[in-house]
């Protein structure tokens, strides 16, 4: 066999063992980056503020509410013990009532008179929760112009690749 015989035969063998050899496995190279330029993306933002303050109360108090019974009670009996020093027999009983009845009435009086509302106030602590609302940029990915063998590609990543970018070089047949 001669030497262009052998050398004919060899590139038909790495033609076809060679692209079989070769066929579904991808190749990988590297392109120059040009640019890469970030994809910026706008987004409103709403955080939960707690905000308190401080406020004056207003309440009532009654005084010496339960005080007006007694008071009546008191004069009632009071009365009764003076109303009873007088007369005798069924005048007696009549000086008795009445004396009740007029101690009452009395106690009721001095009693109304100590009685009163009193407007007091107190320190109260108020919280509300409030959304304070502002924008924020967000990088999405990053727009990425590459040169590989003379030719400019444009892709989107999501990250910024560098100074070169490796890039899957798929050789196929034509036919």
């Amino acid at each position: 066999m001669n030497a262009k015989t052998r050398i004919a035969m060899l590139a038909l063998a790495a033609m076809l063992f060679g692209s079989n050899a070769w066929a579904g496995r991808p190749q990988y190279d590297y392109a120059k980056v040009i640019s890469a330029d970030p994809i910026i993306n706008y987004v409103n933002v709403s955080t939960p503020v707690r905000e308190c303050w401080e406020e004056t109360e207003y309440y009532t108090v009654d005084r010496n509410r339960h005080n007006r019974r007694a008071g009546t009670f008191l004069g009632a009996v009071v009365g009764g013990v003076i109303g009873h020093q007088f007369g005798s027999g069924s005048g007696n009983d009549a000086a008795t009532v009445a004396g009740t009845l007029i101690g009452a009435a009395i106690g009721n009086d001095a009693a109304s008179e100590a009685y009163g509302v009193e407007r007091r106030s107190r320190p109260v602590q108020r919280c509300e929760t409030r959304y304070r609302q502002h924008q924020e940029e967000r990088i999405d990915g990053y727009r990425v112009l590459y040169r590989y063998k003379g030719q400019k590609y444009m892709t989107e990543m999501p990250y910024d690749p560098g100074k070169r970018l490796r890039v899957r070089v798929d050789i196929r047949p034509a036919g």
